[in-house]
């Protein structure tokens, strides 16, 4: 693997901070590029927020905030880079135009991985010198603790640039998932907006509130699904017979009316009920607070988890 020591992030926000805090807790030189001086503020303000979190996590019990430097020039922040990790918002025509610019400035055998959560990556890549060293690199938020990231190769992205990435983000603590073609929203994302979707037509039909629902989630399915995923859990419902029993079982309810994919009109209405209804969750907490309440427990849950996964995927 090509050693990668210097990162280049390009863009800021709070997926862009989440990547800048998980390379520097695993020793990284970053260059950080936002062409807004503003977010040079709120990203360092941020670290300091999380620090504590990913030292816990990492075992780590210093991370040199001197490896990060921030920059206003995208040519200065990738063209020493040994791996760029791309976070603008999600638009193809800016990721291709951006992309363009990235390949234009840096050195030619550098891959770029785009943090994008569903476009296709040989769109994105499609101006892009060099294409085949272009992938997506997926991540979820925390990205400074959460250990998943999807990698997404486009038609043209080579095999070695694959193999090159993933090692890459084992190597910051991360369990990628490689996908075998892109797909339009990718894995995880297709789930959780099956969900969102759900959720919406039954906030907008008025059965339940965001509170009920997001209860449904965390004092449900969502304790067993942070150790075992839909498809092993359904098998355990099957009983002695597994997912034999579960489908034959419940194999029929796939035809009852039960869910509604197509997502609702986001109206007025409902757009209200849903901002109403989190403030109303979050008791007058900040999102600072919250984001300090989610980390302790996703720091605990993990060092708490790692020895029920090791029974099980061992």
């Amino acid at each position: 693997m090509l050693k990668i020591k210097k990162v280049a992030v390009v863009g800021t926000g709070v997926i862009g901070i989440g990547w800048i805090i998980r390379f520097l807790a695993h020793n990284k030189i970053v260059y950080a590029y936002d062409k807004n001086l503003k977010q040079k503020k709120i990203l360092i303000d941020e670290i300091k927020r999380a620090l504590p979190y990913v030292k816990k996590l990492f075992n780590k019990k210093k991370i040199n905030l001197n490896n990060l430097k921030f920059f206003l020039s995208l040519e200065e922040a990738v063209k020493d880079a040994d791996f760029i990790q791309e976070c603008a918002p999600e638009n193809y025509n800016l990721k291709t135009v951006l992309m363009r610019e990235i390949s234009k400035r840096c050195k030619k055998n550098v891959l770029i991985s785009s943090s994008s959560s569903g476009l296709l990556p040989s769109k994105i890549f499609s101006k892009c010198k060099n294409i085949q060293r272009g992938i997506i690199g997926h991540p979820f938020n925390p990205v400074y603790l959460l250990p998943l990231v999807e990698i997404v190769p486009g038609k043209k992205t080579s095999k070695k640039s694959l193999k090159i990435a993933n090692k890459f983000y084992k190597s910051i603590s991360m369990n990628p998932i490689v996908l075998k073609k892109e797909l339009p929203g990718y894995l995880s994302d297709r789930l959780q907006e099956a969900l969102w979707r759900e959720a919406l037509h039954i906030i907008n039909d008025g059965y339940a509130t965001t509170e009920d629902l997001d209860r449904a989630i965390e004092d449900g399915p969502g304790l067993r699904y942070s150790l075992m995923g839909t498809f092993l859990t359904f098998h355990l419902a099957g009983g002695k017979a597994g997912m034999k029993h579960m489908l034959e079982q419940f194999g029929p309810t796939l035809k009852l009316p039960w869910t509604k994919l197509k997502a609702p009109k986001l109206s007025k209405k409902l757009s209200e009920r849903l901002i109403s209804g989190t403030k109303k969750q979050a008791k007058g907490k900040s999102i600072n607070q919250l984001s300090n309440i989610r980390d302790e427990y996703l720091v605990n849950l993990q060092l708490f988890r790692k020895k029920y996964e090791n029974k099980i995927r061992k």
